[in-house]
């Protein structure tokens, strides 16, 4: 078992991204980074609420300890999946990354104004992408201490 902010249990991180691409590049460089984080994927913004949710499909879905959101997301975008996330009081306390490619003021304001715990601009190069995951996981998967709310599991 790996610790999160010093509490023996395994790390689970809910990545919200409808690139595969992007997807392969996060799961490569966080395996470099922590072979063993559980990350689960969610390739749009309805089946990420119905993970957290744990609908459907997803009623053994585990709570995840971070969310990595992308913006520009098919049938409901990451801003709305964000509204709803931190206006859920069974969910608002989880932390929610932003990574996006937007470069939009607008969207990093609006994304911290609905309750986002950062933004990050995801890197095209690889080393860059790299670097970025490894920051992630130092700070939210290492120093942070993670809320332990894990009702139902």
């Amino acid at each position: 078992m790996e610790t999160s902010g010093g509490n023996l249990r395994p790390i689970r991180v809910l990545l919200v991204e409808d690139s595969p691409g992007d997807v392969r590049l996060m799961q490569e460089a966080f395996r470099d980074a922590r072979p063993s984080i559980f990350l689960h994927v969610a390739p749009d913004g309805m089946e990420a609420m119905a993970f957290l949710r744990r609908d459907g499909d997803y009623a053994q879905a585990p709570r995840p300890d971070l969310i990595l959101l992308d913006l520009n997301l098919p049938k409901m975008d990451g801003r709305e999946v964000l509204v709803r996330i931190k206006s859920d009081s069974s969910l608002k306390t989880i932390p929610t990354v932003i990574l996006s490619t937007s470069v939009s003021e607008d969207d990093v304001e609006i994304s911290y104004q609905h309750g986002a715990n950062c933004y990050f601009r995801k890197p095209v190069e690889w080393d860059a992408f790299v670097s970025l995951v490894k920051s992630i996981n130092e700070f939210w998967l290492t120093r942070v201490r993670l809320p332990q709310n894990r009702k139902g599991e």
